[in-house]
């Protein structure tokens, strides 16, 4: 038995000193911070002190890329990240790699790719494209928590963007089985009506393309036009949709109209859009390039005000690695565009919301989705809700996200109160380059815990390759 102990530790019902009783990887009590001992028993008893004990971390938007792209990034090298990160569960996305989890024969090659790789508990999810409706019952008898499509070009051609006509063959079923759609909400017409200038960056105009240039192309009508049409048919259908990524404040309107109209949608942004402004990227540092693209400080400002008022249930990463030559340096126009993020996702949402102490409360004007939970106003409950809760609520992953009994014991040790500054060489993903390089974060991860079982302690793997494919 593992007892683990804290004068923090982050509760469903708020932050107090607790015991955790630990066993066979489950919590089966949780008792006062001077109760570490059951009677008649002398256990030994890992005092964390006045360290934070947060439930782990579960990012439910992940691009690992393999099979097919492992230089990208492996199921090693992620969840090697993501127990660095206080990360003890991720849910794949069904591309980049190859074959993209589309078919249940693809699904089961990225489980075997996997298989004994993984560091922390990886969940999946498959994938919606033109033409594979048939496939969508197969995928969820097999075990993916839901499905992803793309309203617009992935950037991959294994996987495609779906329209309309597709998502009305989807919907039902997905409807039928209770299961999520996440949904890439950009919509390619009006992204086809910002056409950047052919010249600019060719051999005969010497201007390189920056990044209002590339802002220009991506703009935030195309997020709200695509939330407006998935609304329609989340109405329509009675499909959970979700959409990932939200970086407009505009989207977040159309996104609380629809939620107060009943509506079952959600939403979640990134610690990058959380991070950054437009008005802050260097010129040429095509390491912040994303889709949607980093707005303003107005629409950064508008997301950590839709996190508190419930609009936005969720914080997760979108890690989308690549190799540094694809970035492009300097070039926002040809750079794939991906931030890789994974290890550092709980320090760079827990320094946004550290810096903004009078962020209202919640004080949400309607209900919120059965399926999420309660938010508490503790900035530190908060975070436990946005990055471990309503994530694992999300992908039904019920055993997930919570310090109660009967969860896993996935628990993060932390210091919210330290800094860093971020090194690029010392992070554990494949690529080292990131747009949070140099940048002073605050919130250091002392050890991670899947199911009871320390992975990570101090800046180390302290156990061999331990986590369950879900």
């Amino acid at each position: 038995m593992l007892v683990l102990r804290s004068t923090r530790v982050v509760l469903p019902d708020g932050v107090r000193p607790a015991s955790l009783y630990v066993s066979d990887g489950t919590i089966t009590h949780v008792a006062g911070y001077d109760e570490a001992t059951p009677p008649g028993r002398a256990e030994p008893v890992h005092d964390a002190g006045d360290l934070v004990v947060s439930p782990g971390i579960v990012d439910t938007h992940v691009h690992v890329n393999e099979p097919g792209r492992t230089e990208w990034e492996g199921f090693e090298t992620a969840t090697r990240a993501a127990a660095a990160g206080g990360v003890t569960t991720i849910v794949d996305m069904p591309l980049n790699s190859i074959p993209a989890t589309t078919t249940v024969e693809a699904f089961e090659a990225k489980r075997s790719a996997a298989r004994g790789r993984c560091h922390v508990d990886v969940a999946f999810w498959g994938g919606v494209v033109p033409g594979n409706a048939s496939e969508l019952e197969a995928l969820a008898d097999a075990g993916v928590r839901g499905f992803k499509c793309f309203l617009v070009p992935s950037g991959v051609d294994e996987f495609p963007p779906v329209g309309e006509r597709d998502l009305r063959k989807a919907m039902p079923i997905l409807a039928r089985r209770g299961v999520p759609l996440l949904v890439h909400a950009e919509s390619p017409d009006v992204i086809n009506r910002f056409v950047p200038d052919p010249r600019v960056g060719s051999r005969t105009d010497t201007r390189v393309p920056d990044y209002s240039t590339y802002l220009a192309t991506r703009p935030l009508e195309a997020e709200v036009e695509a939330v407006r049409v998935m609304v329609r048919l989340a109405r329509e259908f009675g499909t959970r949709v979700h959409i990932v990524h939200v970086a407009a404040a505009e989207a977040v309107d159309e996104l609380a109209q629809a939620q107060a109209g009943g509506v079952a949608i959600t939403a979640e942004t990134c610690p990058h859009y959380l991070s950054f402004a437009a008005e802050e990227i260097p010129h040429g540092a095509t390491e912040f390039k994303c889709a949607p693209p980093v707005r303003e400080a107005r629409h950064r400002d508008a997301l950590w005000n839709a996190l508190a008022r419930g609009t936005l249930a969720l914080v997760a990463t979108d890690h989308s690695p690549a190799p540094p030559a694809l970035k492009c340096p300097g070039d926002f126009m040809r750079a794939w565009g991906g931030i890789a993020s994974l290890e550092l996702s709980l320090s760079a949402t827990w320094t946004g919301l550290a810096a903004r102490p009078g962020l209202a409360p919640d004080h949400p004007d309607r209900p919120a989705p059965a399926f999420l939970p309660r938010h508490e106003p503790s900035p530190l409950a908060r975070l436990a809700t946005w990055m471990s809760a309503a994530p694992a609520a999300l992908a039904q992953l019920h055993r997930k996200g919570r310090i109660a009994v009967g969860c896993d014991a996935d628990l993060v040790i932390w210091d919210p109160d330290r800094t860093r500054i971020v090194d690029p060489l010392a992070l554990q993903q494949r690529h080292k380059l990131t747009p949070y390089a140099g940048r002073c974060l605050r919130g250091v991860v002392h050890a991670t815990f899947l199911r009871g079982q320390r992975v990570w302690d101090d800046g180390r793997l302290t156990c061999p390759a331990s986590g369950r494919l879900l």
